[in-house]
């Protein structure tokens, strides 16, 4: 497979956001940031529009002078380019009900997240445009590295090209919110998508079970709870070694590590057979998240997110995950040693 292209500033013209007028629906951890470096890439403030409910993030937008309107309706209706920058699982609703009905027929459709455009959750009218402009790091990141003028990485993707401009409106977005400094690497909500929801549901739950079953064998051979939780992730050292390969790389990053440790871990993962490993990943990759399994499911239980206590399936699974063995032991320690658990 051929590399992917990747986006500098010079491929991108911010003179097309010129007079444009841009509306953010959601001012969170991605929407404050992006908007307030827009803000700095010389887009003026009367021409930018948050959209938010009342609460305190529509009140964090007012402190740092933006424009809020509670109406998603009226916020956008007048939009060149509305960035979608609200959680994925309640963007259909707000989309769909409030913002399309009004939506300008040559609006850019922004979103940060390909969930929703590769599950065909937003009816989009074919006449508007869909990009996505997809930061690789939390939105604190992308406005203290805009700050200082070092970029981020960030994907970046045409999924509908209603006008015929969507790739150059895209990068002058990419250019205005400081991710063609570093780079932005061309993608597609197919494979946004499917890393997103690969990691969180093949890779890191795997890391996850790993951690338990380790902790459980060596409790078993005498080590104390304090012990445990301080070597295997309370140390932060893990939290080192993720710095350091992205730094680095990621087995280079083995360097910093002592040589009986460097010996170890090389030797060791050269033994391990991936063979069932690599099936279970497949299994999950193409019947649980390309074919749509998952969306249906999650899309099932969204309202009961909603709801407090157990009937909220989100906090039973941390119910049962901090009952577990070594979620019982962290909170042991923690209590013991006067740290915070949450």
């Amino acid at each position: 497979m051929p590399a992917a292209k990747i986006y500098y500033d010079n491929d991108a013209d911010l003179a097309l956001l010129k007079d444009k007028t841009i509306a953010f629906v959601g001012f969170g951890n991605q929407g404050a940031a992006q908007a307030q470096n827009l803000r700095d890439s010389g887009i003026p403030n009367d021409k930018i529009i948050i959209a938010n409910k009342e609460d305190h993030y529509a009140e964090d937008a007012k402190s740092k002078q933006f424009h809020v309107e509670h109406d998603f309706g009226k916020a956008t209706k007048d939009a060149d380019v509305v960035f979608l920058l609200i959680p994925d699982q309640v963007q259909p609703r707000v989309f769909n009900d409030l913002v399309a009905p009004t939506l300008k027929s040559t609006a850019a459709v922004v979103v940060a997240s390909g969930y929703n455009v590769f599950y065909k959750l937003l009816n989009v009218p074919a006449s508007n445009d869909v990009v996505m402009v997809a930061p690789r790091m939390i939105g604190s990141s992308v406005r203290s590295l805009y700050e200082k003028q070092q970029g981020f990485p960030c994907f970046v993707s045409v999924e509908q090209d209603g006008t015929g401009n969507a790739l150059p409106i895209a990068l002058a977005l990419s250019r205005a919110i400081g991710a063609t400094k570093a780079g932005a690497i061309a993608s597609s909500a197919r494979e946004e998508t499917a890393m997103d929801l690969f990691a969180e549901q093949a890779l890191w739950p795997n890391i996850i079970k790993l951690f338990q079953e380790a902790f459980h064998v060596l409790k078993e051979a005498g080590c104390s709870d304090e012990a445990l939780c301080y070597e295997m992730w309370m140390s932060k050292e893990p939290a080192e070694i993720f710095e350091r390969a992205a730094e680095e790389g990621f087995i280079w990053q083995l360097k910093h590590h002592s040589t009986v440790s460097q010996y170890g871990q090389l030797k060791g993962a050269s033994k391990l057979d991936g063979t069932a490993i690599r099936a279970h990943f497949n299994d999950i990759l193409h019947n649980q998240v390309l074919n749509g399994k998952f969306c249906k499911e999650f899309t099932a239980i969204e309202d009961a997110l909603e709801k407090e206590g157990d009937e909220n399936p989100l906090n039973a699974l941390y119910k049962e995950a901090e009952e577990s063995e070594m979620g019982a032991a962290e909170k042991r320690v923690r209590e013991n040693l006067k740290l915070t658990q949450h």
